[in-house]
């Protein structure tokens, strides 16, 4: 049982390698009231473990199971600075988790501030447990965020991504400051 005395489920989901930066989980693993949970696997999972010794370590998943982890948490953390897309953010989302990530790379384009999750300073110590701290202390923000960010990413499919994307290369190619000017 990941929360045997009630306790929020604050967790994070993807490869257990040093560019995502779990080590910043350090800062939550003690908040009081949490049970930390860390979904994935990889080459730091051994310093990790030792690094976060009440977290819960679930493993790798995928499909069903990784539909069920996400569903056992409360508030989705992602940690590192380097992400471009952010496909755990979104998933994390769409099970209607409101997300704390880090001011930085993707996330920028995915989390709204106060909407969808929170952004912490990746520059400023303390600034993760602050953003989770507050959102384990407001189970009404927690569901307010993590309605909103469910409806940001209901309508974003592959389809929806790649369409969008070949209009923009189509305004890069052919903008519409340049008229007459082809450029094809």
């Amino acid at each position: 049982m990941l929360a045997p005395r009630g306790e929020t489920i604050v967790g994070y989901v993807g490869r257990l390698a040093p560019e995502k930066e779990c080590h910043r989980l350090a800062e939550v693993a003690n908040l009081p009231g949490v049970s930390l949970c860390l979904v994935g696997d990889g080459p730091t999972r051994g310093a990790l473990e030792q690094l976060l010794p009440r977290a819960n370590f679930l493993g790798y998943r995928s499909g069903l199971p990784l539909a069920h982890a996400y569903a056992a948490l409360d508030v989705f953390v992602h940690t590192g600075t380097k992400e471009t897309f952010g496909q755990t953010l979104q998933e994390a989302m769409a099970a209607g988790l409101p997300v704390v990530a880090p001011a930085a790379g993707g996330p920028l384009d995915i989390v709204k501030p106060g909407v969808t999750g929170l952004l912490f300073d990746p520059e400023q110590p303390g600034s993760l447990r602050q953003a989770v701290g507050g959102l384990v202390a407001d189970p009404a923000m927690r569901a307010r965020m993590g309605a909103s960010g469910r409806g940001k990413v209901e309508t974003r499919s592959w389809k929806t991504l790649t369409a969008e994307l070949l209009e923009f290369y189509g305004s890069v190619i052919n903008p519409a400051w340049a008229p007459g000017i082809r450029v094809a």
